[in-house]
């Protein structure tokens, strides 16, 4: 998992401010294609905004980190039923976020 720094996270939250939730995640919480579906978000944008539903299974904190902990992301914040979730593309080409 990414560990990121105070300073780092800040950057983070205030570029996912302006982003648009991607995802839902409902009553079937975390499976293996939701976990494929966010390992390829992540591949294509490195940074993402999902919303936990009322009706899943798990709290939004203990949902994020399970998707971090599959995915070898960072969990970046986790407001009310939101959560961002970060981490770096592989290859440096295709960065578009640089962090200090």
């Amino acid at each position: 998992m990414t560990v990121l720094t105070s300073k780092q996270r800040a950057a983070l939250r205030s570029i996912a401010a302006n982003e648009d939730t991607i995802m839902q995640i409902g009553k079937n919480g975390v499976t293996e294609a939701l976990v494929r579906t966010v390992d390829d978000a992540l591949t294509a944008r490195e940074l993402i905004k999902l919303r936990v539903l009322a009706n899943a299974p798990d709290a939004v904190r203990e949902t994020a980190e399970a998707l971090a902990a599959a995915t070898d992301a960072a969990v970046v914040a986790v407001i009310g039923t939101k959560c961002v979730l970060y981490r770096e593309a592989p290859d440096p080409d295709k960065r578009k976020i640089t962090l200090c």
